[in-house]
């Protein structure tokens, strides 16, 4: 069973991992990532969303 964390936690683990995993494959596609942290840190639709814009908007 996942740890319950405090509000945001989990989001701010999921841009610490894509950022990280950004740097060690730059090529993989931001959706794939995004992907993939949705589901190693339980996160909503909206949440995989605006994960999904903020790096958008990060790379513009």
């Amino acid at each position: 069973m996942a740890p319950i964390l405090p509000p945001g936690e989990s989001i701010r683990k999921a841009v610490k991992w894509i950022s990280e995993e950004r740097q060690s494959e730059p090529a993989k596609p931001l959706a794939k990532l995004v992907e993939e942290a949705s589901l190693r840190f339980n996160l909503s639709p909206a949440e995989g969303e605006f994960l999904f814009q903020f790096f958008k908007e990060q790379k513009a």
